[in-house]
């Protein structure tokens, strides 16, 4: 692929298996197709239970969390992984403009094109998935990061019960093996993966409404919701 083809995904989330859960696929498919792929995650999710494995305290979930995280990472071909280390459970409670301002400062570093957050809903209700999705959409509709081409929500039963359909719909079938260990890089989250997804067997144990990845295109070039069919996050970009 050529140089001048190459782009830079952003995904921003507020705890480590969020970009798993929403885009697994999505993300080592654009590795695969030459592209970058950075995360910045907002907690060390030391708030989340610890599945299987013995109890732990705060801390040391925290740094187990990171530890799975880098060897998702390393599946899904992530090449930059950046923590701000906020409190898990308590991003509604940092200064919005502190947030914001964190968010766009990463998507300049990163010199993101496209990026993929939470939306409003944050898919769950949980408010660090709102906050993190009001920094990053405050942040590229103020034009705080210039390199920012598109925004894309990942879908959620609000969003779409709203009209907003997706633009990006991936498969996640036939990459399936290649998710699964991803989740599974997230051991301690193993009760919230299974609860989501099913058992972790084969594709056709896969619950239904996690069988797509689906993503919303929010903002494009200055315009909120175009409404588009696309093949890929990178469309029109060239």
């Amino acid at each position: 692929m050529p140089a001048a083809n190459r782009y830079t995904l952003a995904f921003l989330t507020a705890h480590p298996d969020d970009e798993t859960f929403m885009g697994a696929v999505a993300i080592r498919e654009a590795v695969e197709q030459g592209h970058r792929v950075v995360l910045l995650l907002a907690t060390d999710g030391e708030a989340g239970k610890s599945g299987r494995l013995q109890p732990m305290e705060r801390p040391e979930l925290a740094a187990l969390r990171r530890q799975e995280m880098a060897r998702a990472a390393a599946v899904l071909g992530v090449a930059e992984v950046r923590w701000l280390g906020h409190p898990d459970g308590g991003l509604a409670a940092v200064a919005p403009g502190w947030l914001r301002a964190q968010a766009a400062q990463f998507m300049r570093e990163t010199a993101a094109d496209v990026v993929v957050t939470f939306p409003e809903d944050g898919i769950s209700g949980h408010k660090d998935h709102t906050a993190i999705h009001h920094a990053v959409r405050e942040a590229v509709h103020a034009g705080e990061c210039p390199s920012v081409r598109k925004l894309y929500y990942a879908a959620s039963p609000p969003l779409l019960a709203s009209g907003h359909l997706p633009a990006v719909r991936i498969d996640v079938a036939p990459r399936w093996p290649l998710k699964r260990a991803a989740l599974l890089a997230h051991e301690s989250q193993i009760l919230s993966i299974e609860r989501v997804f099913g058992p972790l067997g084969d594709a056709s144990t896969i619950e239904p409404r996690m069988r797509e990845e689906q993503f919303v295109l929010a903002w494009a070039d200055g315009v909120s919701f175009p409404v588009r069919s696309e093949s890929s996050l990178f469309d029109g970009l060239g």
